[in-house]
């Protein structure tokens, strides 16, 4: 059956709400998908059948810490159990970590996994390549430990053989002057001024879009453990 990859728009975020809702246990407000895809609609993308039925997502941002260099961080990623094992999932994240670097010149990627999670840990550390950078005893609300892994990208005139490795990046950063943090550009131009909650899938983030988020309808959610 024929399958596309695009970029996400806001008449997918129902779907792509349902989706996290089967496959995964943290889950996020319909505002924490706004503000997404108002804020960076280049990294949001969605796998597709040839009903239009969405079977995987990729929800991503851009950090917006001024004292470390400008990265992406991958915040949910999920395909449904039916379309696995078919190389969805690495596409969708390839095609969101393109977009970081030419749309944002990102020098790195990071992401939260479980530590139980041994299938996403085995296609982030051995089919994409990221790195364990740390562990974060008892990220997730249950209690669990998450893996915090990270993704170097290659730089102007590199290749991915001879990536800069994330510590040096990061090192090199903290010398340079900080540049001022800026609110994220909305699609259209307009700032979304937004901070995520802390642990609760941004239950306390995206005020902004709280009103478009009503007039959707939002479907019931359990608290994810996202954290900004």
């Amino acid at each position: 059956m024929a399958l596309s990859i695009r970029q996400a728009t806001v008449d997918d975020l129902i779907q792509m709400q349902t989706a996290n809702l089967w496959c995964l246990p943290e889950n996020y407000q319909m505002k924490y998908y706004l503000y997404h895809v108002l804020s960076w609609p280049q990294l949001l993308f969605v796998a597709e059948d040839h009903k239009g039925k969405i079977v995987g997502y990729v929800l991503a941002k851009m950090e917006e810490d001024a004292n470390v260099p400008p990265h992406g961080h991958i915040t949910s990623l999920a395909v449904l159990r039916t379309h696995r094992k078919r190389g969805i999932a690495t596409r969708l994240m390839r095609c969101s970590q393109l977009c970081m670097q030419e749309s944002f010149e990102a020098r790195y990627v990071s992401l939260h996994v479980r530590e139980s999670n041994r299938a996403a840990f085995h296609l982030y550390k051995t089919t994409l390549g990221y790195q364990i950078n740390d562990v974060e005893k008892g990220y997730y609300a249950d209690g669990e430990d998450a893996y915090d892994m990270r993704l170097p990208f290659p730089q102007k005139g590199q290749s991915y053989g001879a990536m800069t490795p994330l510590k040096q990046v990061v090192a090199v950063k903290r010398k340079e002057e900080a540049p001022k943090a800026s609110a994220p550009v909305a699609a259209g131009g307009a700032a979304v001024a937004a901070r995520e909650g802390e642990g609760q899938g941004g239950e306390g983030g995206a005020e902004g879009v709280e009103e478009i988020a009503s007039s959707m309808g939002e479907l019931s959610v359990g608290a994810g453990a996202e954290k900004a």
